[in-house]
């Protein structure tokens, strides 16, 4: 009795002194400072002045940014760095904290789910299904971003090409076409964000096609591919970049038409599975009546 006694006494001990070692651990790990400089720190300091849930929650991210820091996990750091800067570094995180928020996103989403599932008397593992996807739903959420500004500066680059094409036709120099349509509003803010981004580029000495290169490199398309190109080989053979650009933009308007051409077609082709639907919902509606007296119910 005694030796079971003591077996429980010791057990409670090393488990006493298992949490307090971690909790020592965890205490004793370092918590990142909030980026304060350049553009990420900007971002940073715009989503806490704008409130929200990352707000109040952005302290338990860095905290669990500096547990994620201590993994080795270089390839997916520059991956996730990659991604942040083709979102125009948002809420200005760093790749630690992309990786910080998605843990904290499953460990949420799994439990609720489990949670729910045992409410509803359901296997808890249900939660890990939910883990999987709150893991997953920060890369969602980046990668809609991505899309999402990758789309509007497509449809509003052939425009500013031309725009750029007339005012380089009108003597101005090509950084100061960059400067006239970065003073843009409304719908091409994100476009005139990034032509800001080149004029920052080259002021630090950054060659035009070091700078040029960076924008695609932000803006994975290939309608700012071709830009990016065109201006490149102009710069690089010597020919007038001002005709150039004129038909670059003439180009892009086109391939832009001719898109809209097949979205239109294809929609044509998509639409016939749901009148087939419709066609039959109505055939039914109208003979169902007959068909019911015909079999005598």
């Amino acid at each position: 009795m005694d030796g079971i006694v003591t077996m429980r006494v010791s057990s409670l001990g090393l488990l006493g002194l298992g949490v307090g070692l971690g909790t020592f651990l965890l205490a004793s790990v370092p918590v990142p400072e909030a980026p304060r400089l350049g553009h990420r720190g900007a971002a940073r300091q715009r989503a806490m002045e704008e409130g929200g849930l990352f707000a109040v929650v952005e302290p338990i991210v860095r905290w669990v940014a500096g547990l994620v820091a201590l993994l080795p996990i270089h390839r997916l750091r520059e991956q996730q760095e990659k991604e942040l800067v083709q979102t125009d570094y948002c809420l200005g995180l760093t790749p630690d904290e992309y990786s910080a928020l998605s843990l904290l996103s499953a460990l949420l989403s799994g439990a609720t789910v489990a949670g729910l599932a045992y409410l509803a008397g359901s296997s808890p593992l249900l939660g890990m299904a939910g883990a999987a996807l709150g893991l997953l739903l920060p890369k969602l959420q980046i990668q809609e971003i991505i899309r999402r500004r990758a789309r509007v500066i497509s449809r509003a680059l052939p425009h500013a090409i031309e725009i750029a094409a007339m005012c380089m036709g009108a003597g101005m120099d090509f950084p100061g076409a960059l400067r006239l349509l970065s003073q843009g509003k409304g719908k091409n803010d994100v476009l005139a964000r990034e032509f800001s981004l080149i004029l920052e580029e080259l002021d630090l000495g950054h060659t035009r096609r070091e700078a040029l290169l960076s924008f695609a490199g932000r803006v994975p398309t290939q309608a700012v591919r071709d830009f990016v190109n065109a201006v490149v080989q102009a710069e690089q053979k010597g020919n007038p970049l001002a005709k150039v650009l004129q038909i670059q933009g003439r180009m892009l308007n086109q391939r832009r038409s001719v898109a809209a051409e097949e979205a239109a077609a294809r929609a044509g082709v998509l639409l016939v599975g749901p009148l087939m639907l419709l066609v039959g919902c109505i055939m039914l509606l109208l003979m169902g009546p007959f068909l019911v007296k015909g079999v005598g119910f």
